[in-house]
């Protein structure tokens, strides 16, 4: 790879971690599960994006709102079209009444597949888990911009977001 093209595919390998928590954090499973080779192995026996999506959706009944923030992104091209990554991630998770705070660290390996970078496998990893001392669901409206302290607007406003907590519910 010349220089322009190793440059290209650090930032659309770096664009994949930061969609892959945007998706999760908006309930977008269609587009999650684009993010990944069509041939993904789910578990030991399960193959393709169908798969992929029930795995997600069984995995994000429990958690309500989560907000993932991707920190520390760390590539290595093995050849033109594979690659492997480490990625830390921030997040806060609503379980139930409770509101968590994690860090997430995730093995990946990618693939670029017709030109695009695609995850392979994404390995999570918990490095910790821990009640916030404040529940942030139960304030107010924040009604922002006239007060940041409060509950905002989002994920409830995303329309995935929507459709999915609708479907817990049919």
């Amino acid at each position: 790879m010349d220089t322009l093209d190793r440059l290209l595919a650090y930032e659309e390998i770096r664009q994949l971690a930061s969609h892959y928590a945007v998706h999760v954090d908006s309930r977008d499973l269609d587009a999650l599960v684009e993010l990944f080779v069509d041939d993904v192995q789910v578990g030991r026996d399960a193959f393709g994006r169908d798969a992929l999506k029930a795995s997600f959706r069984e995995a994000l009944l429990v958690p309500g709102i989560m907000v993932l923030n991707v920190g520390t992104h760390a590539i290595d091209l093995v050849d033109d079209d594979h690659a492997t990554g480490i990625v830390y991630c921030k997040g806060e998770v609503q379980q139930g009444d409770r509101w968590i705070h994690q860090l997430v660290v995730y093995t990946d390996r990618y693939a670029r597949r017709d030109g695009r970078w695609y995850f392979v496998r994404r390995r999570h990893e918990l490095v910790y888990g821990a009640d916030v001392g404040q529940n942030p669901l139960p304030l107010p409206p924040a009604d922002w911009p006239l007060n940041e302290v409060g509950r905002g607007t989002l994920p409830e406003r995303w329309e995935t977001w929507q459709a999915f907590q609708a479907s817990r519910e049919a």
